[in-house]
């Protein structure tokens, strides 16, 4: 008889990490493969989007440092592909599987209503108008990812464990990186009017990632030791870290979507 979803909960509640995918439920392997596919789908996505836009930016400094946060991003993917290979992942034909440059209509509210082909985050099926759209979208939800991330530094998994404390800072320089756009943006054109155009577009986006607050689904990922807070406690954590950052760039953060 192999492993059951019971041995690993036990196993998690004594404080225990799983070392590799042999010692994985069939239920614990589906909702780890669901958040490592959520999280590569998202990160090529979100390259596919930035990379047409790389040249838009004002100069060259700015260029390297987007075309830098596409190679980390890739990065992140291929590191995380490698941690799903022992489960039966191919890395090499799930990258060719989705067209990540995809995009749906801007004015398309999505929600945290779930779309169909890849599991990428709602946020990455809208696309960018531009260096100040890409850059404002950068500094909130690399703040996002960031705190999201952070869950995974310490869960149940320990490959996940050992790689995912680098990628969640290297995501929080990435937000630092928009941040920094966005106040040369703001101080070349003497207004924040644009900026605010832009937060006002992307902030109720990137508040939806979080998910419902009321999910029935935290209790699972808790008892696998994939999650610890709750999707309100993470969203919180967000909005207390973003909103003054906005406030000293002079612009106003919109109300958080019911």
């Amino acid at each position: 008889m192999g492993t059951t979803d019971a041995d690993v909960t036990a196993r998690i509640a004594r404080g225990e990490k799983l070392a590799d995918a042999s010692e994985a439920s069939a239920g614990y392997r589906a909702e780890l493969m669901r958040v490592l596919a959520v999280f590569v789908d998202s990160e090529l996505a979100g390259t596919a989007g930035l990379v047409p836009f790389i040249n838009s930016a004002p100069g060259l400094r700015e260029r390297a440092t987007a075309a830098r946060i596409v190679a980390e991003k890739f990065d992140h993917a291929q590191t995380v592909l490698e941690i799903m290979a022992p489960f039966g992942i191919n890395p090499t034909l799930y990258v060719r599987a989705h067209c990540w440059a995809s995009r749906l209509d801007r004015d398309l509210d999505l929600g945290s209503r779930r779309v169909g082909g890849d599991k990428r985050l709602n946020v990455f099926h809208a696309p960018l108008e531009g260096w100040l759209d890409a850059v404002t979208m950068n500094m909130l939800m690399g703040t996002a990812v960031s705190v999201q991330l952070g869950e995974l530094a310490d869960c149940s998994f320990r490959p996940l464990c050992a790689v995912m404390g680098d990628i969640a800072a290297r995501e929080a320089a990435h937000a630092a990186a928009g941040e920094t756009g966005i106040a040369q943006a703001i101080a070349r054109g003497r207004t924040t009017a644009a900026s605010q155009v832009a937060v006002d577009y992307w902030y109720p986006r990137v508040a939806h990632t979080f998910g419902r607050v009321d999910s029935l689904h935290f209790e699972r990922y808790r008892q696998f030791g994939l999650r610890r807070h709750t999707n309100a406690e993470l969203l919180n954590r967000w909005v207390a870290g973003i909103n003054p950052r906005l406030t000293a760039l002079g612009l106003t953060a919109p109300p958080i979507p019911s």
